[in-house]
């Protein structure tokens, strides 16, 4: 499977600066991460919503398979809103784990948006 390797400075703080090494997930995996932060409609299978924030980090998480020495990433921080990862890092990781993991643009607006069926039943 697919690896890559970045450094990152310290432009996104002193505890994040460091190696990283992500690597390609499986298709499973990318799978299973996905449908357990979607909900769909049980008699149509329309998506009615997703968590994106939930997908990406998760996502990211999976494939981080090396960091600095004082691991300064958990999934927690990919997740937590007040004291989660510096903005421009998150997406920095996003695009990484998206190249590897194969979840493509079209993936990306599909998952961030509710299907039309759910747009029409909420008011």
């Amino acid at each position: 499977m697919r690896k890559e390797t970045v450094e990152v400075d310290e432009r996104f703080g002193e505890e994040y600066a460091g190696r990283y090494v992500f690597g390609e997930i499986s298709w499973a995996k990318r799978s299973r991460i996905i449908q357990k932060h979607t909900k769909y409609n049980p008699i149509s299978g329309q998506v009615i919503s997703s968590d994106f924030v939930a997908i990406q980090a998760e996502t990211i998480w999976a494939s981080l398979k090396e960091q600095p020495e004082g691991k300064p990433v958990t999934l927690e921080k990919l997740l937590g809103e007040e004291n989660g990862v510096p903005i421009e890092l998150g997406e920095f990781f996003s695009r990484i784990a998206n190249q590897l993991c194969g979840i493509t643009p079209e993936e990306q607006r599909f998952l961030s948006e509710p299907s039309e069926e759910a747009k029409r039943i909420q008011p």
